[in-house]
Protein backbone atom coordinates (compact mmCIF):
# COMPACT_ATOMS: atom_id res chain seq x y z
CA UNK A 1 0.00 0.00 0.00
CA UNK A 2 2.80 2.20 0.76
CA UNK A 3 4.74 1.44 -2.64
CA UNK A 4 1.09 2.47 -4.25
CA UNK A 5 1.35 5.66 -2.60
CA UNK A 6 4.66 6.75 -3.05
CA UNK A 7 4.08 5.37 -6.87
CA UNK A 8 1.63 7.87 -7.01
CA UNK A 9 3.21 10.49 -5.54
CA UNK A 10 5.58 10.32 -7.70
CA UNK A 11 3.84 10.79 -10.61
CA UNK A 12 1.92 13.61 -9.32
CA UNK A 13 5.10 15.27 -8.70
CA UNK A 14 6.26 14.21 -12.34
CA UNK A 15 3.31 15.35 -14.17
CA UNK A 16 3.10 19.23 -12.61
CA UNK A 17 6.63 20.07 -13.41
CA UNK A 18 6.20 18.69 -16.89
CA UNK A 19 3.09 21.32 -16.86
CA UNK A 20 5.26 24.26 -15.61
CA UNK A 21 7.73 23.65 -18.42
CA UNK A 22 5.55 23.63 -21.37
CA UNK A 23 3.82 26.29 -20.08
CA UNK A 24 7.23 28.41 -19.51
CA UNK A 25 8.44 27.37 -23.08
CA UNK A 26 4.72 28.07 -24.71
CA UNK A 27 5.09 31.60 -22.70
CA UNK A 28 8.54 32.41 -24.34
CA UNK A 29 7.59 31.22 -27.65
CA UNK A 30 4.79 33.46 -27.26
CA UNK A 31 6.32 36.79 -26.18
CA UNK A 32 9.46 36.67 -28.35
CA UNK A 33 9.41 38.24 -31.84
CA UNK A 34 11.44 36.76 -34.63
CA UNK A 35 14.38 39.37 -35.96
CA UNK A 36 17.23 39.47 -38.02
CA UNK A 37 19.96 41.02 -36.45
CA UNK A 38 23.29 42.58 -37.92
CA UNK A 39 26.10 43.67 -36.26
CA UNK A 40 27.32 47.22 -35.59
CA UNK A 41 30.74 48.57 -37.05
CA UNK A 42 31.53 52.06 -37.69
CA UNK A 43 32.03 52.81 -41.68
CA UNK A 44 34.90 55.40 -42.99
CA UNK A 45 33.59 55.93 -46.57
CA UNK A 46 33.62 59.29 -48.91
CA UNK A 47 29.72 59.39 -48.65
CA UNK A 48 28.65 61.88 -52.11
CA UNK A 49 27.18 65.04 -51.00
CA UNK A 50 24.30 65.86 -53.30
CA UNK A 51 22.49 69.18 -54.48
CA UNK A 52 20.90 70.73 -57.77
CA UNK A 53 21.38 74.27 -58.93
CA UNK A 54 21.03 75.89 -62.48
CA UNK A 55 23.55 75.97 -65.18
CA UNK A 56 25.33 79.36 -65.99
CA UNK A 57 28.39 80.85 -66.92
CA UNK A 58 31.10 82.29 -64.69
CA UNK A 59 30.28 85.99 -65.69
CA UNK A 60 27.10 87.80 -66.77
CA UNK A 61 27.19 91.20 -68.32
CA UNK A 62 23.91 93.49 -67.96
CA UNK A 63 25.18 96.46 -70.64
CA UNK A 64 23.20 99.47 -71.36
CA UNK A 65 23.56 103.58 -72.68
CA UNK A 66 25.33 106.19 -70.42
CA UNK A 67 22.34 108.22 -71.34
CA UNK A 68 19.33 108.09 -71.70
CA UNK A 69 17.55 108.07 -75.37
CA UNK A 70 15.06 106.27 -78.49
CA UNK A 71 17.08 103.26 -79.59
CA UNK A 72 17.65 103.44 -83.15
CA UNK A 73 19.09 99.44 -83.63
CA UNK A 74 19.22 96.55 -81.70
CA UNK A 75 21.84 94.24 -83.86
CA UNK A 76 21.76 90.89 -82.15
CA UNK A 77 19.21 88.56 -81.32
CA UNK A 78 18.71 86.16 -78.47
CA UNK A 79 21.39 83.11 -78.53
CA UNK A 80 23.61 85.13 -80.76
CA UNK A 81 26.89 84.41 -80.11
CA UNK A 82 29.26 87.83 -80.21
CA UNK A 83 32.82 88.36 -79.95
CA UNK A 84 34.92 91.11 -77.90
CA UNK A 85 34.38 94.70 -79.48
CA UNK A 86 31.07 93.78 -81.78
CA UNK A 87 28.59 96.43 -82.11
CA UNK A 88 25.33 95.21 -80.22
CA UNK A 89 23.19 98.57 -80.19
CA UNK A 90 23.30 102.16 -80.69
CA UNK A 91 20.88 105.21 -79.56
CA UNK A 92 19.90 108.04 -82.17
CA UNK A 93 22.42 110.21 -82.99
CA UNK A 94 20.93 113.76 -83.42
CA UNK A 95 20.53 114.62 -79.69
CA UNK A 96 23.99 113.80 -78.81
CA UNK A 97 25.43 115.17 -81.90
CA UNK A 98 23.83 118.38 -81.44
CA UNK A 99 24.78 117.93 -77.86
CA UNK A 100 28.38 117.86 -79.02
CA UNK A 101 28.05 120.23 -81.56
CA UNK A 102 26.98 123.05 -79.09
CA UNK A 103 29.82 122.39 -76.68
CA UNK A 104 32.34 122.72 -79.78
CA UNK A 105 31.00 125.84 -80.31
CA UNK A 106 31.49 127.29 -76.80
CA UNK A 107 35.22 126.11 -76.92
CA UNK A 108 35.94 127.76 -79.75
CA UNK A 109 34.02 131.15 -78.34
CA UNK A 110 35.93 130.75 -74.99
CA UNK A 111 39.29 130.50 -77.06
CA UNK A 112 38.57 133.76 -78.98
CA UNK A 113 37.50 135.30 -75.70
CA UNK A 114 40.73 134.20 -74.33
CA UNK A 115 42.74 135.30 -77.19
CA UNK A 116 40.86 138.93 -77.55
CA UNK A 117 41.91 139.54 -73.55
CA UNK A 118 45.20 137.98 -73.75
CA UNK A 119 45.69 140.75 -76.55
CA UNK A 120 44.19 143.38 -74.24
CA UNK A 121 46.39 142.55 -71.72
CA UNK A 122 49.44 143.10 -73.53
CA UNK A 123 48.07 146.47 -74.51
CA UNK A 124 47.63 147.00 -70.67
CA UNK A 125 44.03 147.59 -71.22
CA UNK A 126 42.46 144.19 -69.56
CA UNK A 127 43.46 143.37 -66.06
CA UNK A 128 45.20 139.97 -65.08
CA UNK A 129 41.96 139.15 -63.37
CA UNK A 130 40.51 138.84 -66.67
CA UNK A 131 43.18 137.44 -68.21
CA UNK A 132 43.36 134.27 -65.53
CA UNK A 133 38.95 134.27 -65.87
CA UNK A 134 38.96 133.88 -69.39
CA UNK A 135 41.56 131.27 -69.70
CA UNK A 136 39.25 129.32 -67.07
CA UNK A 137 36.52 129.72 -69.52
CA UNK A 138 38.46 127.86 -72.23
CA UNK A 139 39.19 124.94 -69.18
CA UNK A 140 36.30 124.83 -68.90
CA UNK A 141 34.66 124.65 -72.48
CA UNK A 142 37.24 121.98 -73.12
CA UNK A 143 36.57 119.55 -70.10
CA UNK A 144 32.23 120.21 -71.27
CA UNK A 145 33.52 118.87 -74.86
CA UNK A 146 35.40 115.95 -73.02
CA UNK A 147 32.17 114.82 -71.24
CA UNK A 148 29.52 114.95 -73.82
CA UNK A 149 32.27 113.19 -76.24
CA UNK A 150 32.63 110.25 -73.47
CA UNK A 151 28.83 110.75 -73.61
CA UNK A 152 28.80 110.09 -77.50
CA UNK A 153 30.96 106.82 -77.39
CA UNK A 154 28.49 105.07 -74.97
CA UNK A 155 25.57 106.15 -76.73
CA UNK A 156 26.34 102.79 -78.35
CA UNK A 157 26.84 99.29 -76.69
CA UNK A 158 29.59 96.88 -77.59
CA UNK A 159 30.85 93.84 -76.56
CA UNK A 160 32.73 93.76 -73.74
CA UNK A 161 33.58 89.74 -74.16
CA UNK A 162 33.69 86.95 -76.01
CA UNK A 163 29.67 85.27 -75.05
CA UNK A 164 26.53 84.79 -76.16
CA UNK A 165 23.24 87.03 -76.06
CA UNK A 166 20.94 85.67 -73.16
CA UNK A 167 17.95 88.28 -73.43
CA UNK A 168 17.15 91.34 -75.34
CA UNK A 169 15.50 93.64 -73.11
CA UNK A 170 15.00 96.87 -75.51
CA UNK A 171 14.34 97.10 -79.18
CA UNK A 172 14.34 99.47 -81.59
CA UNK A 173 12.08 102.32 -81.37
CA UNK A 174 11.87 102.14 -77.28
CA UNK A 175 13.20 104.75 -74.93
CA UNK A 176 16.28 103.18 -73.01
CA UNK A 177 17.05 105.36 -69.64
CA UNK A 178 20.28 105.71 -68.49
CA UNK A 179 21.86 102.40 -67.00
CA UNK A 180 18.68 100.29 -67.65
CA UNK A 181 19.42 97.05 -69.26
CA UNK A 182 19.10 96.44 -73.03
CA UNK A 183 21.11 93.13 -73.82
CA UNK A 184 22.58 90.78 -70.91
CA UNK A 185 25.45 88.66 -72.13
CA UNK A 186 26.81 85.66 -70.90
CA UNK A 187 30.82 85.63 -71.26
CA UNK A 188 32.00 82.23 -72.85
CA UNK A 189 35.80 81.93 -73.62
CA UNK A 190 38.52 79.83 -72.17
CA UNK A 191 38.42 81.67 -69.39
CA UNK A 192 34.85 81.80 -68.73
CA UNK A 193 33.30 78.44 -68.26
CA UNK A 194 29.77 76.89 -68.22
CA UNK A 195 28.98 76.90 -64.24
CA UNK A 196 26.38 75.18 -62.30
CA UNK A 197 25.27 76.85 -59.09
CA UNK A 198 23.66 75.10 -55.77
CA UNK A 199 22.76 75.95 -52.26
CA UNK A 200 24.49 73.56 -49.46
CA UNK A 201 23.89 73.13 -45.91
CA UNK A 202 26.39 74.37 -43.70
CA UNK A 203 27.54 71.06 -42.33
CA UNK A 204 27.97 70.25 -46.30
CA UNK A 205 29.18 73.28 -47.27
CA UNK A 206 32.44 72.90 -44.07
CA UNK A 207 32.79 69.33 -45.86
CA UNK A 208 33.53 70.95 -49.49
CA UNK A 209 36.61 72.13 -50.82
CA UNK A 210 37.40 74.25 -53.70
CA UNK A 211 38.44 71.57 -56.27
CA UNK A 212 36.44 68.60 -54.61
CA UNK A 213 35.11 66.79 -58.30
CA UNK A 214 31.45 65.91 -58.38
CA UNK A 215 29.85 64.69 -61.40
CA UNK A 216 26.20 66.56 -62.76
CA UNK A 217 23.58 65.14 -64.73
CA UNK A 218 21.20 67.64 -66.91
CA UNK A 219 17.57 66.78 -67.74
CA UNK A 220 18.27 68.19 -70.85
CA UNK A 221 20.82 65.30 -71.41
CA UNK A 222 18.84 62.41 -70.24
CA UNK A 223 21.67 58.98 -69.56
CA UNK A 224 24.79 61.75 -69.72
CA UNK A 225 26.90 62.68 -66.50
CA UNK A 226 28.85 65.54 -66.95
CA UNK A 227 32.31 65.97 -65.05
CA UNK A 228 32.66 69.16 -62.82
CA UNK A 229 35.04 70.79 -60.00
CA UNK A 230 34.63 72.90 -57.45
CA UNK A 231 35.56 76.52 -58.80
CA UNK A 232 34.11 78.35 -55.90
CA UNK A 233 32.40 78.73 -52.20
CA UNK A 234 30.41 81.16 -50.50
CA UNK A 235 31.55 82.99 -47.66
CA UNK A 236 28.28 84.43 -46.47
CA UNK A 237 24.66 82.07 -46.80
CA UNK A 238 22.11 83.37 -49.29
CA UNK A 239 19.56 86.14 -47.78
CA UNK A 240 16.84 84.20 -49.47
CA UNK A 241 17.00 80.40 -49.15
CA UNK A 242 19.50 80.52 -46.12
CA UNK A 243 21.84 78.08 -48.10
CA UNK A 244 25.52 78.13 -48.53
CA UNK A 245 26.01 78.80 -52.77
CA UNK A 246 28.50 76.93 -54.11
CA UNK A 247 29.91 77.04 -57.86
CA UNK A 248 31.01 74.02 -60.03
CA UNK A 249 32.57 74.21 -63.39
CA UNK A 250 31.55 71.78 -65.34
CA UNK A 251 32.98 70.74 -68.61
CA UNK A 252 29.80 69.91 -71.15
CA UNK A 253 32.46 68.44 -73.98
CA UNK A 254 30.83 68.73 -77.20
CA UNK A 255 27.29 69.55 -75.50
CA UNK A 256 25.79 72.91 -76.23
CA UNK A 257 23.78 73.88 -72.59
CA UNK A 258 21.69 76.60 -72.04
CA UNK A 259 21.64 79.33 -69.57
CA UNK A 260 18.71 77.97 -66.54
CA UNK A 261 18.99 74.64 -67.40
CA UNK A 262 18.01 72.26 -64.24
CA UNK A 263 21.02 70.10 -62.81
CA UNK A 264 21.80 67.37 -60.15
CA UNK A 265 25.62 67.15 -58.72
CA UNK A 266 26.93 65.07 -56.81
CA UNK A 267 30.15 66.18 -54.94
CA UNK A 268 32.97 64.03 -53.27
CA UNK A 269 34.68 65.68 -50.62
CA UNK A 270 38.13 64.39 -50.42
CA UNK A 271 38.02 63.60 -46.73
CA UNK A 272 36.66 60.78 -45.05
CA UNK A 273 33.67 60.49 -42.53
CA UNK A 274 33.37 58.41 -39.94
CA UNK A 275 29.99 56.54 -39.51
CA UNK A 276 28.28 53.35 -40.23
CA UNK A 277 25.88 51.75 -42.73
CA UNK A 278 23.39 49.64 -42.52
CA UNK A 279 20.65 47.79 -44.94
CA UNK A 280 17.92 50.37 -45.52
CA UNK A 281 15.15 47.96 -44.66
CA UNK A 282 16.46 48.82 -40.88
CA UNK A 283 15.48 52.70 -40.90
CA UNK A 284 11.79 53.29 -39.11
CA UNK A 285 10.04 56.55 -39.50
CA UNK A 286 12.49 57.94 -41.87
CA UNK A 287 11.91 61.90 -42.32
CA UNK A 288 14.49 63.83 -43.92
CA UNK A 289 18.19 63.57 -42.60
CA UNK A 290 16.38 61.64 -39.17
CA UNK A 291 15.10 58.11 -38.66
CA UNK A 292 14.73 55.49 -35.90
CA UNK A 293 15.81 51.67 -35.53
CA UNK A 294 15.87 49.49 -32.95
CA UNK A 295 19.07 48.10 -31.47
CA UNK A 296 20.29 45.51 -28.97
CA UNK A 297 22.92 44.40 -27.02
CA UNK A 298 22.17 41.32 -25.04
CA UNK A 299 20.12 39.66 -28.27
CA UNK A 300 17.04 39.63 -25.78
CA UNK A 301 15.41 43.04 -25.68
CA UNK A 302 15.06 45.73 -28.16
CA UNK A 303 15.50 49.29 -27.81
CA UNK A 304 14.12 52.41 -30.32
CA UNK A 305 16.83 55.21 -31.27
CA UNK A 306 16.88 58.26 -33.47
CA UNK A 307 19.67 58.38 -35.84
CA UNK A 308 20.67 61.36 -37.90
CA UNK A 309 21.30 59.74 -41.86
CA UNK A 310 23.83 61.45 -44.25
CA UNK A 311 23.41 59.78 -47.24
CA UNK A 312 21.35 56.83 -49.08
CA UNK A 313 22.71 55.33 -51.63
CA UNK A 314 22.08 51.84 -53.19
CA UNK A 315 20.06 50.40 -50.39
CA UNK A 316 22.41 51.44 -48.14
CA UNK A 317 21.62 54.00 -45.60
CA UNK A 318 24.53 56.10 -43.81
CA UNK A 319 24.35 57.08 -40.34
CA UNK A 320 26.23 60.29 -38.82
CA UNK A 321 25.37 59.88 -35.25
CA UNK A 322 23.10 57.70 -32.92
CA UNK A 323 24.77 54.25 -33.13
CA UNK A 324 27.03 55.07 -31.02
CA UNK A 325 28.07 52.12 -28.56
CA UNK A 326 25.32 49.61 -29.85
CA UNK A 327 26.06 46.30 -30.95
CA UNK A 328 23.31 45.05 -33.11
CA UNK A 329 20.83 46.23 -34.91
CA UNK A 330 17.67 45.22 -36.29
CA UNK A 331 17.05 44.77 -40.24
CA UNK A 332 14.40 42.22 -40.23
CA UNK A 333 10.93 42.40 -38.11
CA UNK A 334 11.41 45.44 -37.34
CA UNK A 335 7.82 46.64 -37.89
CA UNK A 336 6.57 44.15 -35.18
CA UNK A 337 8.67 45.89 -32.54
CA UNK A 338 8.33 48.35 -29.89
CA UNK A 339 10.91 49.76 -27.40
CA UNK A 340 11.86 46.98 -24.83
CA UNK A 341 10.28 44.02 -27.32
CA UNK A 342 11.18 40.58 -26.48
CA UNK A 343 12.99 39.24 -29.35
CA UNK A 344 14.08 35.66 -30.67
CA UNK A 345 17.42 36.18 -33.08
CA UNK A 346 16.93 33.79 -35.99
CA UNK A 347 19.40 32.64 -39.17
Amino acid sequence: MRNILYTIAAFVVLQACKSKATETKSTINTDAIPVKLMAINSDTSLTAITASGIVSTENEAKLSFKIGGVIESVLVKEGDKVKAGQLLATLKSTEIAAQVQQVQLAVEKAQRDYQRVSNLYKDSVATLEQLQNAKTGVDIAKQNLQQVLFNQQYSKIYSPVDGFVVKKIGNAGELASSGSPVIILNALSAKNKWILKAGLSDKEWAAVEVGNKAAITVDAFPGKTFNAVVSKKALAADAVSGSFPVELQIDFGNEKPAVGMFGNVSIIPKHSSVGFSIPYEALLEASGKKGYVFVTDDKKTVKKVEVIISDISNNTAYIAEGLQGYKYVVTSGSPYLSDNSTISVQQ
